[in-house]
């Protein structure tokens, strides 16, 4: 498998659809780049839970911070060498709306990561991992805020997981109507999907 790919795995390979999976790196990367929130899930005492929350990007591997009391940054610092997570970042752009209800879908891109999530221990990386967090809501921002101090950095942790086991599931195009359908009084097509930042609403009081 060459550079630009993540290599499959059986955990990556869809068991339907896999005509909408790819591996390509650059096209992961820029989904996880448009976004900001993940949904995290890992097994607590033999039950599956997920949960959400921001994360950011540096390279090959994705960050997560939290409190120091947040049960899966707790999980993944006592259990030494991590814990097995499976990551996902969904952005939805179109709604397909079909001439029956049957075929009405989504036009989305979906990114899933399997892999071991490690506590981040080192000081320097820890400071580095909450720049990148701020950067991925906001790029510029952390040049632009007071850096977290010693009593903020010690009430949170970060957990950083690599990119290795990685796929994409994507949807694009309009309705599959049947052609029994096509003649029906229904309006099928697409309704865009886009998220939109509004005008900023200062806090009170504020210099700026």
């Amino acid at each position: 498998m060459s550079e630009e790919m993540y290599e499959p795995t059986e955990r990556t390979v869809p068991t339907r659809g896999r005509d909408r999976a790819s591996y390509d790196r650059a096209l992961v990367h820029s989904i996880l780049d448009e976004g900001y929130l993940c949904h995290l899930g890992f097994v607590r005492d033999g039950r599956p839970v997920v949960l959400p929350t921001l994360y950011g990007r540096s390279g090959e591997r994705l960050y997560v911070h939290g409190s120091t009391g947040s049960r899966p940054l707790r999980m993944a610092g006592a259990a030494g060498d991590g814990i097995p997570v499976c990551l996902t970042v969904t952005r939805v752009d179109g709604l397909v709306l079909a001439k029956s209800a049957f075929h009405h879908s989504m036009n989305y891109r979906s990114v899933v990561v399997h892999g071991t999530a490690r506590d981040v221990l080192d000081e320097a990386e820890r400071a580095a991992a909450l720049d990148v967090l701020v950067e991925q809501v906001v790029p510029g921002r952390s040049a632009d805020s007071r850096r977290a101090n010693a009593k903020e950095m010690a009430a949170t942790a970060v957990i950083a997981l690599d990119l290795r086991e990685v796929s994409v599931k994507l949807r694009t195009g309009g309705p599959n109507d049947d052609p029994a359908d096509l003649d029906l009084p229904y309006w099928s097509g697409v309704v865009p999907v886009s998220e939109t930042l509004g005008t900023p609403v200062p806090a009170d009081p504020s210099p700026a």
